[in-house]
């Protein structure tokens, strides 16, 4: 008789289970820890997440499985593959710039921001972003991704006495939610097809699903899609992403936007691409009109943004958010249609890790900006070369990435292997829009260029950089322009190994 008792592989899931345990230790060390030291508990929070990334280093030569299937060995909960440890870099590695960003907004709050709860909140969301690409059953993936939400919602309106800060968090909540229940009677319909919650085993046993069941599997891939589409902020579903960005303490925006995102489209992908490609010919169009609808909506909306209207500059990066979303859901598009499935995830987590590094360092520069100009305008950047040269010249190369255009070589790179992606597959109108919202976009992201080196009214105005920003803008910066100097390197880190 086999034994029921299972032996777990803890190097495979250290990451999570760090920044999990520096969390808990921060929550207690809280208790116990007098104002004038609390940035202590920030500091062991940047810690933590640092040792959490640097663990991902053991697990790069070999795929390692755990909570598998007594009598099935081969059909396990979680996985540290390529796949998996690529979205935990990101994931950990945007925690991480997060978290250098709060050392500085805390300190700048004032007492406002409670630095306790700050920190649990952020380590715990950290820590289910991190469990969610290596969950390979429904169940755990759906447990990882409220762990990754809730925290969220919660450091969203934790600013005290602010009610911008309240309503967004409303409404991220009420989004988010909604999301969540439709996901799950998406999933119930799929388990009560398909028997089983095992990601392998549902693309399996889905493809044999009786007839009478049919149309209740087709249903809950429909209704599983839906729910992810919220957490990506692909349009329609994106209406909560502009108030809630402006109204977060601005490294929240910045998570968001980057870890927020690369929640959602992990479980896209594992959910579509692993679970259930069969239903290719279901998710493939739905998505490909989602990607088209959602870069043309976020472009556009970016396009609009007047830059004397107060916080415009977080509204722009906001809707710039959207419309990546856009170019990030091409590829998995794509894998309905494409003969190699692998290179098509591999298109999407190259532009992932690019638009992380360089969409970070452009939040780490608002939030330089936003100490001195609370209403952080996009004419607020006008003459930003006069005063700090380094951090205008880094915001321009920012601006430029996310633009694809040089010296942002890697933007420009991660754009044509996305567009590459669409013509390979057969998605030329994809490939078309496409092209057409990357000139749309080049229009609002050079013109924000432009004003950071144009005559400044009147003095500039002096921005001291403390310690914790200008590390989170070099090491940005220093990704950013290493990644244009050599990127094929990104191709190579994002060979998933998810098939």
């Amino acid at each position: 008789m086999s034994s029921l008792v299972q032996s777990v592989d803890w190097l495979a899931i250290a990451p999570p289970v760090i920044a999990a345990a520096v969390g808990l230790a921060v929550l207690v060390a809280d208790l116990f820890v007098g104002d004038a030291r609390k940035p202590v508990l920030g500091w062991l929070a940047v810690t933590g997440l640092a040792a959490a990334t640097l663990m991902l280093l053991p697990l790069l030569d070999a795929d390692r499985s755990t909570f598998c299937l007594v009598g099935d060995p081969g059909v396990c909960s979680y996985t540290a593959d390529r796949f998996t440890l690529v979205i935990q870099f990101l994931v950990l590695g945007g925690a991480l710039l997060t978290a250098l960003l709060s050392v500085t907004a805390l300190k700048d709050a004032d007492k406002r921001l409670p630095e306790g709860e700050y920190w649990f909140l952020l380590l715990s969301s950290a820590a289910g972003a991190a469990l969610l690409p290596a969950s390979r059953d429904l169940a755990t993936l759906v447990v990882a991704l409220e762990v990754a939400s809730l925290p969220a919602f919660a450091l969203v309106g934790l600013r005290h006495g602010d009610r911008k800060s309240s309503e967004a968090a409303l409404k991220f909540f009420l989004s988010s939610v909604t999301a969540t229940a439709v996901s799950l009677l998406g999933i119930s319909f799929v388990y009560a097809a398909t028997g089983t919650l095992h990601l392998t085993l549902v693309a399996e046993r889905v493809q044999t699903v009786d007839g009478q069941l049919h149309t209740l599997a087709q249903t809950g891939v429909v209704l599983t899609l839906v729910g992810f589409a919220f957490k990506t902020a692909a349009v329609p579903f994106h209406f909560w992403v502009p108030d809630t960005y402006v109204g977060a303490p601005l490294p929240i925006a910045a998570y968001l936007s980057v870890i927020g995102k690369a929640v959602g489209f992990t479980g896209l992908i594992l959910v579509t691409v692993v679970a259930l490609p069969s239903y290719a010919e279901v998710w493939g169009p739905a998505l490909a009109a989602l990607a088209a609808l959602t870069m043309t909506v976020g472009n556009v909306g970016a396009l609009g943004q007047q830059a004397t209207r107060a916080y415009s500059a977080v509204r722009l990066l906001a809707w710039s958010s959207v419309g990546q979303a856009g170019y990030l859901l091409v590829p998995i598009a794509a894998a309905a249609y494409s003969g190699d499935a692998e290179k098509s995830i591999g298109s999407t987590l190259a532009y992932a890790l690019m638009y992380g590094a360089v969409n970070l360092g452009a939040f780490a520069v608002a939030a330089l900006v936003g100490r001195t100009k609370f209403l952080n305008r996009v004419s607020d950047y006008r003459g930003l070369y006069a005063s700090n040269p380094l951090t205008a010249l880094l915001l321009a190369f920012f601006l430029l990435c996310l633009a694809g255009l040089p010296p942002g070589i890697i933007g420009l790179f991660a754009k044509v292997t996305v567009f590459s992606a669409a013509v390979d597959a057969g998605l030329g109108w994809l490939a078309v829009v496409m092209a057409v919202n990357v000139v749309i976009a080049l229009v609002y992201y050079l013109r924000w260029t432009a004003l950071l080196f144009r005559a400044p009214d009147g003095e500039p105005a002096v921005h001291r950089v403390p310690v914790p920003l200008t590390a989170a803008i070099a090491l940005t910066g220093v990704l950013g322009i290493a990644l244009s100097g050599a990127p094929q390197l990104i191709l190579r880190f994002t060979d998933t190994g998810l098939f």
